[in-house]
């Protein structure tokens, strides 16, 4: 395991799931919110993530999370393990209420500094997710079908199914 990819919808467990597996067999993990804003929640161009995501998918070893779709054809090519965080919706929705809320006022680890959880923002962002409920699992199970026959690729459904996965991942040596 040197280069993991993980996808799912907003909610599902991405960036969690992410530093789990980095801390626990020792790759760097990048998420896609640092790439994708800016202090300030200003968004880079595409051109900007297409580059940035592309300098990570470069290197040796990586947890990577996150969209920027554009370039997933080229991280699935080079990952060992694609990993789809497939949650349901009720769950989903709960946890985006919850960490905006939680989270008011300060930035998660997986956004810049400069980017606090805004309570003004959560409308907008429920609908996305409401909104694109259906085509995101279909581009999920399109990603999965047409994944190279070098990476394994794993669908996790339910909260139970990624503490499974978890456990059964090998520990990093620390010297």
């Amino acid at each position: 395991m040197q280069r993991v990819m993980i996808v799912g919808q907003p909610g599902s467990g991405k960036s969690t799931l992410a530093r789990q597996i980095g801390a626990r067999v020792g790759l760097p993990v990048v998420h896609i919110d640092l790439i994708h804003w800016q202090d300030g929640w200003v968004e880079r161009t595409r051109e900007e993530k297409t580059r940035l995501c592309n300098e990570v998918e470069a290197r040796d070893a990586w947890v990577f999370e996150g969209g920027h779709s554009a370039t997933w054809p080229n991280r699935m090519a080079r990952a060992d393990h694609l990993i789809w965080l497939d949650l349901p919706l009720p769950l989903r929705l709960w946890r985006v209420i919850a960490r905006n809320v939680r989270g008011w006022g300060k930035s998660r680890p997986d956004l810049p500094e400069g980017c606090p959880e805004r309570l003004d923002m959560l409308p907008g962002f429920l609908k996305f997710v409401w909104t694109t409920r259906n085509s995101s699992r279909d581009r999920g199970a399109e990603l999965m079908a047409s994944a190279p026959p070098t990476c394994r690729v794993i669908r996790l459904n339910s909260k139970a199914e990624i503490a499974d996965f978890l456990r059964a991942l090998p520990v990093a040596h620390k010297n």
